[in-house]
């Protein structure tokens, strides 16, 4: 086999490999652009991988879905699961991927959020975001959309007992403030943070429900140097996309 077909071979073994971790990870069967929504691979490719993938049994079709088949199954240990960690990675990784910016995912932890998946930008200019990092509700772009969830009661004990440090001079840490910030959050569907947590850095986050409860909130960090309203509109569209497929799963 030449180098050049032994690299086409690869190339199809590599995106045969991630059909198969994302339709494990998101639990659920998944139609060809789901997948490739998730994926950017070709058209032409998936035809044929999908059906590839059927024939030995690592898939199911059903309609217009696909589902893990019993062969993938006799690969997976006894009692094994996706846990909320391995459906969100694939996501955060996509969303990182078309747009080149830190993507995560948070969960809530007490009275702040932990990231569980994160994926780093690739450019010099960029926002780290460790996994198993805690950070106050205030001042993350995730931690306001999950604020924005809670209930009255809820979101009245923690105005009046979790203290709110101002990290930069656009920090919103007055109840009053907080409270009307909250409220566009829920009519939009998503919060903003520019330059609250840390200067030069703004965010875009959008919570992913499922059966009427929040899982968690994804975000995409973005230097202000490139924030713009062209960016902010893809980091919306791939947030709203994210949110839309894990809380389907």
């Amino acid at each position: 086999m030449n180098a050049s077909k032994q690299g086409e071979s690869v190339k199809s073994a590599v995106r045969a490999l991630e059909i198969l971790e994302t339709i494990v990870a998101m639990g659920r069967p998944m139609s060809a652009n789901e997948i490739g929504t998730i994926k950017p691979i070709p058209a032409s490719s998936m035809s044929y991988l999908l059906t590839t993938l059927v024939g030995l049994g690592y898939l199911v079709r059903e309609g217009r879905n696909y589902a893990a088949g019993p062969a993938l199954a006799r690969l997976s240990p006894a009692g094994s699961g996706a846990s909320l960690r391995e459906s969100v990675r694939p996501l955060v990784d996509s969303i990182r991927d078309k747009i080149d910016e830190t993507a995560a995912f948070f969960i809530l932890r007490d009275m702040e959020i932990e990231a569980i998946a994160s994926a780093m930008s690739g450019q010099a200019l960029r926002y780290a975001v460790e996994e198993g990092r805690r950070a106050p509700l205030h001042a993350f772009a995730a931690g306001k959309a999950l604020l924005a969830t809670f209930e009255p009661h809820r979101l009245d004990a923690y105005l009046s007992t979790v203290p709110r440090e101002r990290f930069t001079k656009n920090t919103i840490t007055e109840a009053d403030a907080l409270r009307r910030e909250l409220d566009l959050i829920r009519n939009t569907g998503l919060s903003h943070v520019r330059e609250e947590f840390t200067m030069g850095i703004c965010a875009l986050g959008k919570v992913a429900w499922r059966n009427g409860a929040p899982l968690g909130a994804f975000s995409v960090a973005i230097p202000a140097a490139r924030f713009n309203p062209e960016i902010e509109a893809r980091a919306t569209e791939l947030l709203v996309q994210a949110s839309a497929l894990l809380g389907q799963a």
